[in-house]
C-alpha cells in the first residue's frame, strides 16, 4: 500500500529505523501489501514465518497497544483506497510509483546527514555539481535553486568540462557529483580527480555505499525503482530532486535571514529592466 497519507502506514515509515529485521519485514509486508486478507495474528505470523510475539512488538513500536489496534487502523485504510477506485489504471500506475518513491526517501533521510551537507554548501567558495543526462536536469535545478540563497555554483554536464573544473577545484572546493546508478564513467572519473584536488566530494546516488568509499567525503542515497534511469514511466530526476529540496530547505535555515535577503536580490534582479521597452 503505497499511500503516505493514510495515517497506518505513516506510522510504519516514522517507525522503521527503529525496527529489528524481523519487524522490518513485518513493516513492508504491510506497507506493499493491496488486498484485504486473513490479518488475525496467527495467519499473519505463518504468512510471514514470524511470531505472534514479534507482531505485537511490531504494532507497539509503531504507537499501537498492540496488534488488534494496529489492524484495525490498518483495515481502514483500504476504504481510503476504494474511494480512490475511479481513479484510470494508468494514472494511477504513475502516481503509486511516485507515492512508492517518497516512502523510500522518508526511510532513507537522514537528518545529521543534512546539517553536515548543509554545512559544507556553506563553508565552500565554490560549488560544482556534476551530472549528465537526466542527472544533468536535476543539476541545472540545483544551480538556480542555490545561486538565489547567495552560493556559487555552477552546474556542469558535458564530459569534458566535468574533467577540467574538478582539475581546477581545491580544498575550497565542493563537488555535488550525480548518477543514479553510480555507474556513469565520466561522473566517477570527476570525482576522483576532484578528490586528488582536496576537494570535497558529495555523491548523490541509488548505487551501493561501499563502492564508494574512496572517492566521496558524503554519499546520499536516493530512492530507485526498476528501470528509473530510462525515463519510461517517470521523470528520473524526480528522487534526486526530492533529496535535493530536503538539504535545500537545511541550508536556507543554517542562516535563514542572510539567505532570505539573498533570495531577495537574485529574484529583484531577474525583474530589472522589464519596465523599459
Amino acid at each position: 500500500m503505497d499511500h503516505f497519507d493514510v495515517v497506518v502506514i505513516r506510522h510504519i515509515i516514522e517507525s522503521y529505523d527503529s525496527l529489528t529485521n524481523v519487524e522490518k519485514s513485518i513493516a513492508e509486508f504491510f506497507m506493499e501489501n493491496n488486498e484485504r486478507t486473513d490479518f488475525s495474528s496467527k495467519a499473519i505470523a505463518a504468512r510471514l514465518f514470524v511470531s505472534e510475539a514479534s507482531l505485537s512488538r511490531f504494532a507497539k513500536k509503531c504507537g499501537y497497544k498492540g496488534f488488534r489496534e494496529f489492524i484495525y487502523d490498518y483495515e481502514r485504510s483500504f476504504d481510503y483506497s476504494q474511494r480512490n477506485s475511479n481513479i484510470n489504471e494508468l494514472t494511477k500506475r504513475v502516481l503509486d510509483i511516485y507515492q512508492n518513491l517518497l516512502n523510500k526517501t522518508v526511510k532513507l533521510v537522514d537528518e545529521s546527514q543534512m546539517n553536515r551537507i548543509a554545512k559544507m554548501l556553506s563553508e565552500s567558495s565554490q560549488v560544482y555539481v556534476m551530472g549528465m543526462g537526466s542527472s544533468g536536469i536535476a543539476a541545472d535545478e540545483f544551480q538556480l535553486r542555490f545561486m538565489r540563497l547567495g552560493l556559487r555554483v555552477v552546474a556542469v554536464k558535458d564530459s569534458h568540462r566535468i574533467k577540467m573544473n574538478a582539475a581546477l577545484a581545491d580544498e575550497n572546493t565542493l563537488v555535488i557529483a550525480i548518477s543514479i546508478s553510480g555507474r556513469t564513467k565520466d561522473i566517477l572519473e570527476g570525482m576522483k580527480i576532484a578528490k586528488e584536488r582536496k576537494a570535497r566530494v558529495l555523491f548523490i546516488t541509488a548505487g551501493r555505499h561501499e563502492e564508494y568509499a574512496d572517492t566521496c567525503d558524503e554519499l546520499l542515497s536516493i530512492a530507485s525503482t526498476a528501470n528509473l534511469e530510462g525515463g519510461t514511466m517517470i521523470s528520473p530526476q524526480f528522487p534526486i530532486l526530492v533529496m535535493t529540496d530536503i538539504f535545500y530547505t537545511y541550508f536556507l535555515n543554517t542562516d535563514f535571514y542572510y539567505k532570505s535577503a539573498k533570495h531577495r536580490e537574485t529574484v529583484s534582479a531577474l525583474t530589472r529592466g522589464d519596465d523599459f521597452g
